[in-house]
Parts: structure tokens; sequence; C-alpha cells
């Protein structure tokens, strides 16, 4: 097994890390910052978080960048991707911090792309990360790390920025959903790409 793949296997195996720390019912401690109380375990999961998420692009690079691309990496690194993204959503529902509809949302846009994709290789088509894709990617994981460490240090001034950061992931999760059908709409038989 390769170094990419490797990678891909660590960010899985740090999915349920991040769940015990969003979701254990044991305090480790609590920090002060900016007058707003935050609890280790968050501080734990949002760094764990970080990350996971920091090793999506680095598989790629290495695969890429060592000629190491495998059918199994190809495989494993989407499903770890909406591994990680899915749990975490399903958690912060968990926890209240989240509003199921936008996990839903997110979740079942992940779906759509992943079997959009699944038929287009059916056909010997490969549908690679747009622009838009990536944009979503991003803006959805600064929420995610916004609402786990519960909107600090905005909530120290009663700003809700983890709560419009969420709806702008949203919102971009559902564009680029809609990106990625338009512009390969001819791999399910809608017409012309």
């Amino acid at each position: 097994m390769n170094l990419a793949n490797r990678i891909t296997i660590a960010r899985i195996i740090l999915v349920p890390v991040v769940m015990f720390f969003l979701l254990v019912r044991y305090d480790f401690g609590r920090v002060v910052v900016g007058g707003q109380v935050i609890t280790i375990n968050e501080i734990a999961a949002a760094l764990i978080f970080i990350v996971a998420a920091s090793t999506d692009g680095l598989d790629g690079y290495i695969a890429r960048k060592r000629r190491i691309v495998t059918n199994f990496g190809k495989f494993l690194d989407p499903l770890a991707d909406k591994l990680l993204i899915s749990a975490v959503l399903v958690s912060l529902v968990e926890m209240q911090r989240l509003e199921a509809w936008e996990a839903i949302v997110i979740i079942s846009r992940e779906f759509a792309v992943t079997g959009l994709r699944l038929v287009a290789a059916a056909e010997g088509t490969v549908i690679a990360a747009s622009r838009l894709g990536k944009v979503k990617t991003v803006t959805q994981i600064v929420a995610v790390v916004a609402l786990i460490i519960n909107n600090l240090p905005f909530a120290y001034f009663g700003v809700p920025a983890a709560d419009w950061i969420m709806y702008a992931a949203v919102a971009i999760t559902i564009l680029s959903g809609i990106d990625y059908f338009f512009k390969n709409r001819h791999v399910i038989g809608l017409g012309k790409s």
C-alpha cells in the first residue's frame, strides 16, 4: 500500500476519534477564550478534524507527484471525505449546533454527485473536481470548525458567524451540485455537455 492510500486510511481512522470528542459525555476540562468557555473536548475535536480535513489535499498531491495514483485510492479518497464530513455534520446535529435540514442538504448533495461520478465512471468518463466544488469543500470545513468551537471568538461579540458561514456552505453546496449536474447532464442522458 502506498503513502497516499495510507494517508487516506488515516483520515478514515480519525472519523470515530473526532466523533468521540464531539459526543463523549465526559468533560475533559474547560478553558476560557475571550471570556467564552470552550471544552477541551471541542478543542481536541476541532484540531483532529482540521488535521483529517487537511489530509484530503495531501494524499492526492502525493499520489499525483509520485505517480502512484491507484484505483483503490480513487475509490477510497472520496469515500473518506464523505465519511468525515457526514459524521461530523450528524454529530453537530446531535449537539444541537446544526439544523438537521442543513446536514441533510449537504449529505444529499454529496451522495448525488458521488452517484453521478459512478455513472460517469461506468461509461469511462472521469468527472474532475470543479473550482466551485473545491470552494464548497473549504467553506464546509471552515463552517464545521466554527460550529465545533461554538462560534468562538465571534460569540464573545454576539455575532453568529458560524451560522452565517454554514448558510454560505449550504448555498455553495447546492450551487456546486447544480453545476456538476448541469455540466455533466449528458452522463445521465439529459443533453450534451
